[in-house]
Order: structure tokens, then C-alpha cells, then sequence
């Protein structure tokens, strides 16, 4: 287990100096996903509990396996849940991507549940994060200043909100949720918009006024978005998802099967 504290403070350097971060997304509970993910060499694999079927059981041999893989493991919660959040963490996370953060107030909560006394809340128990007791001194020593903390923004709220938002020291980076935020404008799906363009461009801007990691998720991600969404002021891609992945075959074979018959 100890070169994951290691792993983790890398990471945490990274975000904290804006450098260039890939991720993988799975909202299918089967391991073996997450370790071909881990092949490409991304950074950390994200857990989509917030869409998905996915338990706390399967979540943790979704860690482990990101782990063992090379990456780190940050699950997207379902909700701003303590119950949930340390169940996660005892399990192994590295950290949390929380969504539908709106403003100062829900930055607060999150942390407090995330960090240990005395800068959260955090309960302290001996699970598979502390080396099921093997490691309890290193892990709970390192884990406030190593731990990560990223922010979904996906309502006009918390794009008026960005900058209070981003004024905690303890917040590692933030996500733009296209098509919650669309939803938020009233134009459901309609990524492409002025409207959510601004939105996001508003959100991108604050980061870099106040140098903190701002990032995105792109569904068919190729060597052109991707370097155009770091032109754009993105500095952490997630590439795609194993349900996105899925689906573009799918819709490719459909045609394919139309035109054969």
C-alpha cells in the first residue's frame, strides 16, 4: 500500500499546479473495466454512483482494482452524504467527486465529511483504506493534505457561485456538467448552446483567475477535442465512459445491421 500515498501526493501536486490530468469513467460495476481502463495510463478512474446500479461492495473492488492498475479512484457520489462519503473512503478512495455543488455552504459540508479532526469531521475506523490497520498512522497522517476534493458545477447557481466556491484552499478542482447545466438554462441537451458555452467559459475563467483545476468529460475523445478542450482553458479530460463507449458502437453496428438486411 505505500507507494498509493505517494501516488496520492503526486496527484494532489497536479491539481494544485493546473497540470495536465486524463481520467476514465465506469458506471458499469464489473472490475475488469476498470483494469482495461487502467492500461491507457490515466490518472485516476471515476465511479459514476450518482447514474448507476453501482453498490458500496462493488465500488470497492472497483478501487482496488484502479489502484492495483496504477491509477487512483475518486467515485461521483450519489448525494452530499456523510453515510455515503465515509463508507467510500474506509473502502479506499482517494477521494470524492461531488456533484451539483452550488455554493460556499455545500463546500463546507463536503470537507467535513472528507477530512479528519481538526479540519473535518471525518470518523476515524480501521477498513481497507488504513491497511485494515496496518497502515493507520501513515493513511491517517497524510490523508488531510493528500485527499482530493473535486466539484461538480451544474446549475447556473453555482456558476454565480463560482468564485466563493473556489476561494476554499481545500477544494482541488472543479467539473463543468454540460448537460446538468443545460438543463439548469432550460435547454435540456442542448450542449452546444451560447448559453451553456457561457456558462462554462465563466467557470473556466474563475479557475484560472484563481489557478484551480477545472475539467470536463468528452464523449468520443480524440487527439483534436481533446487538444482543443485545453485550448479552451480545461486542464483535466475525462475520456468518455464505458456506457458512452458502449453506446457509439451500438449506434454503429445499428447501421450497419439496417444497411445488411
Amino acid at each position: 500500500m505505500n507507494d498509493i500515498f505517494q501516488r496520492r501526493k503526486e496527484l494532489k501536486q497536479k491539481f494544485q499546479s493546473v497540470k495536465k490530468i486524463f481520467g476514465a469513467w465506469t458506471s458499469l460495476a464489473h472490475p475488469s473495466i476498470t483494469e482495461i481502463f487502467c492500461k491507457t495510463g490515466v490518472d485516476f478512474i471515476g465511479i459514476d454512483i450518482e447514474h448507476s446500479t453501482i453498490s458500496q461492495e462493488q465500488s470497492q473492488r472497483i478501487i482496488a482494482a484502479a489502484q492495483a492498475g496504477g491509477s487512483l479512484c475518486f467515485p461521483r457520489i450519489a448525494t452530499h452524504s456523510n453515510q455515503m462519503i465515509k463508507r467510500l473512503l474506509d473502502s479506499g478512495a482517494d477521494g470524492i467527486i461531488a456533484p451539483t455543488v452550488q455554493n460556499a455552504q455545500d463546500v463546507e459540508k463536503l470537507l467535513s465529511y472528507v477530512k479528519y479532526p481538526l479540519k473535518g469531521k471525518r470518523g476515524f475506523g480501521i477498513a481497507r483504506a488504513q491497511g485494515y490497520g496496518f497502515d493507520f498512522d501513515a493513511y491517517t497522517k497524510s490523508w488531510n493534505e493528500n485527499s482530493i476534493l473535486i466539484c461538480q458545477i451544474e446549475s447556473i447557481e453555482g456558476v454565480d457561485n463560482i468564485e466563493t466556491i473556489l476561494s476554499n484552499k481545500d477544494i482541488d478542482g472543479v467539473m463543468v456538467g454540460p448537460y446538468d447545466l443545460s438543463g439548469s438554462l432550460g435547454i435540456p441537451g442542448q450542449l452546444e448552446h451560447p448559453k451553456v458555452k457561457a456558462a462554462a467559459k465563466r467557470v473556466i475563467d474563475a479557475c484560472h483567475r484563481l489557478k484551480k483545476s477545472c475539467g470536463t468529460q468528452i464523449i468520443e475523445p480524440d487527439s483534436q477535442n481533446i487538444k482543443a478542450a485545453f485550448q479552451n482553458g480545461f486542464n483535466f479530460i475525462i475520456l468518455s465512459s464505458d456506457i458512452f463507449l458502449l453506446w457509439k458502437w451500438a449506434q454503429r453496428m445499428q447501421g450497419i445491421i439496417y444497411k445488411s438486411k
